[in-house]
């Protein structure tokens, strides 16, 4: 069986993400032009040209404004999943805030949809170690599974030393299956390293038959799924820009131009589905199959 890879989608709009929230104030967020709808279209018209389902870990902020996208991403076949209400980062606004949080969106988009919403995605991967407590309100929230951990080191997220593939968190308040973010191992000299494979600003920044060729060899030498991840703004060269230190415009704007050309790239020469897919095909994701793995960096 070829191994199938996760297509994964976080459907929030350009003025929302987490390099601009120094420069953005959130209480105006509305007075900026949407460009989410339409971006998000352009997504579901490439999928649809290479006859694949993803998973859209959709904001709640955009749900409630944009209640027909959400519907019309769940009519052409997509799993619908949490990317929490307000692109707050977990490990900043602390668990009665973040309990609230995606409360609150789990039910827009249930509503909406009218189906269990199972996944969830922190803004910016903000489960860290020092907010694990997270997953015992997503288990209590009713979630079945997280791709909230990136097992590297990074200034805003990370857990390092964290299990790199999907696989099972058992908590005191049950447990939770983990899709983390793919790496792949890169030895330089004497050291290795993990190299982010997954997506986003890692899609813009390597050459897409790069991250092709790692990919495969997570599949074929690991025996192991990836999970591709990017952004609707992504694909959008044209969108406004903001004024923003060079680090926060570096990230944001770097390569746009380019990320559809790779995105086609990927979906012509790798397999694709949606994460509960990909989840449901992992044995070590099996509730009856091998033992859960605990993450690494726990702390109270």
């Amino acid at each position: 069986m070829t191994m199938l890879n996760a297509l994964t989608v976080d459907v929030e709009d350009y003025f929302q993400v987490s390099a601009f929230e120094r420069y953005v104030d959130r209480s105006k967020w509305d007075d900026y032009p949407l460009r989410v709808e339409g971006n998000t279209r352009r997504v579901l018209e490439l999928f649809d040209s290479f006859n694949v389902k993803g998973t859209f870990f959709i904001l709640g902020w955009v749900a409630e404004r944009c209640p027909l996208l959400v519907r019309e991403i769940q009519e052409r076949g997509h799993e619908i999943a949490c990317h929490g209400y307000g692109h707050e980062l977990v490990y900043a606004i602390g668990p009665e805030r973040f309990r609230a949080d995606v409360r609150r969106a789990k039910a827009l988009l249930e509503d909406i949809c009218g189906v269990k919403v199972c996944g969830y995605r922190a803004p910016s991967y903000s489960i860290t170690a020092r907010s694990l407590w997270a997953l015992d309100i997503l288990i209590e929230e009713g979630f079945a599974f997280d791709s909230s951990v990136f097992p590297i080191h990074h200034d805003i997220y990370g857990l390092p030393g964290a299990p790199r593939f999907p696989h099972v968190i058992e908590r005191d308040s049950g447990s939770i299956k983990e899709f983390p973010l793919t790496t792949y191992p890169l030895r330089l000299g004497k050291k290795q390293y993990l190299l982010p494979i997954a997506g986003g600003g890692y899609l813009r920044l390597l050459p897409a038959e790069l991250l092709r060729t790692c990919v495969a060899a997570v599949n074929e030498k690991e025996e192991k799924p990836a999970v591709l991840y990017f952004h609707p703004w992504e694909i959008d060269p044209e969108q406004p820009r903001i004024r923003a230190g060079l680090k926060s415009t570096f990230r944001h704007y770097l390569n746009l131009h380019k990320t559809e050309g790779k995105l086609k790239h990927l979906l012509a020469r790798l397999e694709f589905g949606t994460m509960s897919e990909v989840l449901s095909r992992c044995s070590s994701c099996d509730p009856c199959g091998a033992e859960a793995i605990a993450p690494v960096g726990e702390n109270a």
